[in-house]
């Protein structure tokens, strides 16, 4: 089974797992969805890790993978995969905090959603990903000593 779905089908997945959800997560991660649609209008939407025990995720990238939106029985957590680069002056991470890499954002039934904060993470989360295209490649160099 393939493990991302094309970009093309990728919101009709969205789609169907929104609708999917008919309770309050269904809402919570539509919204998420458009949230980040408002804060980058360049984001492109994707389905990876497809496999035969998970229906797998969706997930929004803009010169690699912004976050993903996972859902879960008592939750939707978002999961940034650069978090712990990013600045979080409104304190919106409240899960995955003691890995290196990531940072999520678990958002409850009931919860609100701080949208500015959540818009100003998505664009610092972008900009991170284009600063780490715009790094030269280090060249490749070969050794001019015979063994």
């Amino acid at each position: 089974m393939k493990e991302t779905v094309p970009v093309e089908s990728a919101s009709a997945v969205l789609d169907a797992r929104i609708k999917e959800l008919k309770d309050w997560r269904g809402k919570t991660l539509a919204r998420a969805r458009e949230i980040n649609h408002e804060a980058d209008p360049e984001i492109v939407e994707e389905w990876k890790w497809v496999k035969p025990t998970s229906p797998g995720t969706p997930v929004w990238s803009h010169g690699g993978i912004v976050c993903t939106g996972e859902t879960y029985k008592d939750k939707i957590k978002m999961t940034f995969a650069k978090g712990s680069a990013l600045k979080d002056p409104s304190g919106l991470f409240n899960s995955s905090l003691e890995g290196n890499v990531r940072r999520a954002i678990d958002i409850y039934e009931g919860d609100k959603i701080n949208e500015a904060a959540l818009k100003d993470l998505i664009r610092a989360a972008v900009a991170l990903n284009l600063k780490g295209k715009d790094r030269p490649k280090p060249r490749r160099t070969t050794s001019s000593r015979c063994a």
